[in-house]
């Protein structure tokens, strides 16, 4: 056998490896809840190791910047600092309660081998629906997880709607579904737990023009889980890994 030949041979091999080793992923988050939405979602495929929260951590300044008012531009330049794959804001705004949504992502090879999902809760002060760095099925299948709501720990819960959001900045930007009311004195204070933590729900009240919070506990309330994420692994799978 010449030398061409054994070239393209190998060339041909590395070509049928990569397409084995490359996985093609519908990803499917529905939202769950009564009366809340997801500010703009954020899917990404990432190496181990990478986290865009992590249960019992102090929260980063870009986990911050989105739980208390939905920006996911430093969380994404986080998982491209990191080489990884990102679907942002797949249902073009917010994702109101029993919607879904779905993002398609191409993972090549087994460096981005993990997937984390997040959006921030409203109206909340700063709570967040999140899926920490799970491992990615290699297998073709149907994969479902369901999400918590989880506390950033870096506001107080005034359950103010005030237009609020930025970092630092007490009170709630804005209740998509138009269910708040006005003139809330302040439902809670800041948290025992500093940290990121399993959020404890919505307190509310049911006075839309006064009382202590802005929200409505027969609307507003809600337990966990908060969220279905549906992973579809098809297409392209390597049969080893």
């Amino acid at each position: 056998m010449n030398k061409t030949a054994i070239a393209l041979l190998a060339g041909a091999g590395m070509l049928a490896s990569a397409t084995a080793s490359a996985r093609d992923l519908r990803v499917e988050v529905t939202n769950l809840t009564n009366g809340s939405y997801f500010t703009p979602l954020l899917v990404a495929a990432h190496r181990r190791g990478t986290h865009l929260f992590r249960l019992g951590d102090a929260a980063s300044d870009n986990l911050q910047a989105m739980a208390e008012g939905g920006d996911l531009t430093g969380l994404i330049g986080d998982v491209e600092a990191a080489g990884g794959t990102y679907v942002a804001n797949p249902a073009a705004g917010v994702l109101g309660p029993g919607e879904r949504t779905t993002a398609e992502l191409d993972v090549h090879g087994r460096a981005n081998a993990r997937m984390s999902v997040v959006a921030m809760i409203l109206p909340t002060n700063d709570a967040f629906v999140g899926l920490d760095s799970i491992r990615i099925p290699h297998r073709r299948g149907v994969y479902t997880y369901l999400l918590r709501g989880y506390d950033a720990g870096t506001e107080a819960k005034d359950e103010i709607i005030n237009g609020g959001g930025a970092p630092g900045t007490p009170g709630i930007p804005a209740d998509p579904g138009g269910n708040g009311g006005m003139h809330g004195t302040g439902a809670a204070g800041p948290d025992l737990n500093p940290n990121v933590h399993v959020h404890r729900g919505v307190l509310g009240d049911d006075d839309p023009n006064g009382g202590p919070s802005d929200l409505d506990r027969a609307i507003h309330r809600w337990n966990n889980p908060v969220a279905r994420v549906v992973i579809k692994v098809g297409g392209r799978h390597h049969d080893d890994d």
